[in-house]
């Protein structure tokens, strides 16, 4: 009788920064600022790509998957979470949450992959550069890059349809600013041991076994290029590399503090900070990155600055 007259929850509550009222307009500024320019470097990465025929090369091609990718991940979690930082919390659907995770979800994946296929295409470019444009085709390139893709999307929509079956009956309230999915979880008044299975499961072959293979790609490419002769032919093969490991680093760092060594149950506002760095400060940094480290997007930078300036708006 009990478990009939339960109440069905339709709706979480999200409680965003519901600590920060007076600091509410300078944050919503200051996530605001950051957001826009987020996606106007990741745009700008994409049509720098798009438009330039120096740029036409397997790095720069996932580069620019990976810029996509990223708009995509931030636009998901930052307008819904500037609307909180203004409103103090909000109410959001249940199907609406799960909806959001599984939009989470696949730039997520898609991101990890990438940075895997980005290694390799490093790996090919120093330790086999005679082979490189046999093996580097274009029709690799854009398989490779469906592949990512497409495994983001099926990964995430399994998790998507075990959490649609779960039912929510108890508490409603999570201390979040968007819908992660271990607060969703532990919300459910139904057995979760199944969707913590999978993604545990999951998990290995879309986050670790990528960072693993990164390693190892990268052990490889410093040992091929402590055996080139020169110094300067040592910094040239090393530059090419170091945008990159930069990135995966920052994303695989942050992406490790928030779901592999989580912090514990009583440090909320930490784990909301380090989502608040993984969701905008990482977007950011990608295309700050490789702009700022990498000769061929300086120079295509520098040559439409220099095209805009000989024709003036009147």
């Amino acid at each position: 009788m009990l478990e009939k007259n339960q109440t069905v929850v339709t709706e979480f509550l999200l409680l965003g920064f519901g600590n920060l009222h007076e600091l509410r307009i300078l944050l919503f500024v200051l996530c605001l600022v950051i957001h826009i320019n987020a996606v106007t470097g990741n745009v700008l990465v994409i049509v720098l790509v798009l438009v330039n025929q120096s740029l036409h090369f397997p790095m720069y091609f996932f580069l620019s998957q990976l810029s996509l990718s990223e708009i995509l991940f931030t636009t998901n979690i930052v307008p819904s979470m500037l609307w909180l930082i203004l409103v103090g919390c909000g109410r959001v659907s249940v199907n609406r949450c799960i909806s959001q995770l599984f939009l989470l979800g696949v730039p997520t994946i898609n991101q990890c992959l990438l940075l895997a296929a980005m290694s390799f295409d490093r790996h090919v470019a120093i330790c086999k550069p005679l082979h490189y444009t046999i093996i580097m085709t274009f029709k690799l390139q854009v398989q490779m890059s469906l592949s990512c893709w497409l495994v983001g999307f099926t990964f995430s929509f399994v998790i998507y349809i075990l959490l649609d079956r779960l039912e929510f009956c108890g508490p409603n309230i999570i201390n979040h600013f968007y819908c992660d999915i271990a607060p969703v979880v532990e919300l459910s008044c139904s057995d979760t041991s199944v969707v913590m299975l999978v993604t545990s499961l999951l998990s290995f072959p879309v986050v670790i076994s990528p960072f693993i293979f990164i390693l190892v790609t990268y052990i490889s490419i410093l040992s091929t290029i402590l055996k080139i002769p020169s110094n300067t032919g040592r910094q040239k093969a090393f530059s090419t590399c170091s945008s990159h490991l930069t990135v995966a680093c920052l994303y695989y760092g942050t992406l490790s503090f928030l779901y592999i060594f989580p912090p514990s149950n009583n440090s909320v506002n930490v784990n909301k900070g380090l989502s608040l760095l993984y969701t905008l400060l990482t977007p950011l940094f990608n295309p700050l990155i490789y702009s700022l480290r990498n000769h061929d997007i300086r120079k295509a930078i520098n040559r439409h600055i220099k095209q805009w300036t000989k024709y003036p708006i009147r």
